[in-house]
């Protein structure tokens, strides 16, 4: 009879097995994979991410040495993002976070408007000036 049992308990695992690996394979089968994101870069995408980096830098810097603030820096970026990612987060999300970097890598230096804050305002300011016609120049319609 134990004879008998360890037989069964062979065949009764091979059964198992073959069921699972059957599950498996059906539920390979029914499970349609993930959707894929669409979202394709622009071929001006790294000149995007630079300007929103000075936007940021700017945007800090401007405030610091203008006591009555200056939003529209902030506001002008957003403005971008509504236009150029409107259905893309993946892209909003990079912009974004370089606009966040170029605002905090300057709160780290700079905590009063100093006559270095000025001029490192005014040299990111003309070199987003410069990217954004060139960005206009060369992709705009």
């Amino acid at each position: 009879m134990a004879h008998f049992t360890k037989r069964s308990s062979i065949f009764l695992a091979a059964a198992m097995l073959t069921a699972i690996s059957a599950a498996a394979q059906d539920a390979t089968i029914v499970s349609p994979p993930p959707p894929v994101e669409t979202e394709k870069p622009t071929p001006y995408d790294d000149r995007l991410g630079r300007l929103s980096e000075i936007v940021g830098a700017v945007h800090y810097l401007r405030n610091l040495c203008n006591a009555s603030g200056e939003p529209e820096w902030r506001q002008s970026l957003q403005a971008l993002l509504e236009t150029e990612t409107k259905d893309e987060p993946k892209r909003r999300a990079k912009l974004t976070a370089a606009y966040n970097r170029g605002y905090r890598s300057f709160a780290a230096v700079y905590t009063s408007c100093t006559q270095a804050a000025v001029r490192a305002e005014e040299n990111y300011r003309i070199e987003g000036a410069t990217l954004a016609t060139e960005i206009t120049a060369r992709y705009g319609n």
